[in-house]
């Protein structure tokens, strides 16, 4: 599957949950609704992904748990705020880095519509 294919169908997948949610609940309750939804896709996922953390090539513990890692190759980082901050991106570029991962994308449930709260983070390094 192709990546721009991946973002799209993960977008899509986002674009229903919000249909069927509305805005203004818990990043749980999107979170679970989107595993549901991948799964009716077809989408491969894994949920809550644990990211080791290295420093100077020591492992120093978990440094996050993605809220998806999509194909094996995609973050999706859910939020529920008013806004997307430079620190949220911030953060999912951390992930990346951590990962080894190159593309995330950060949705924000809370903006209607969805497909305009969508952000691409990538990680260059």
């Amino acid at each position: 599957m192709e990546r721009d294919d991946l973002t799209a169908r993960v977008i899509g997948a986002a674009v229903e949950v919000q249909r069927v949610f509305g805005t203004g609940l818990l990043e749980s309750a999107y979170a679970g609704a989107l595993a549901l939804e991948f799964d009716l896709c077809g989408i491969a996922f894994e949920r809550e992904v644990a990211i080791a953390a290295t420093y100077k090539g020591v492992a120093v513990g978990h440094g996050f748990r993605a809220d998806f890692v999509v194909d094996r190759r995609l973050i999706v980082e859910l939020k529920t705020v008013d806004f997307v901050a430079t620190a949220h991106r911030a953060q999912l570029l951390s992930y990346l880095r951590l990962s080894g991962l190159r593309l995330g994308l950060l949705i924000n449930f809370h903006q209607f519509p969805v497909t305009q709260a969508v952000h691409r983070v990538i990680n260059n390094s």
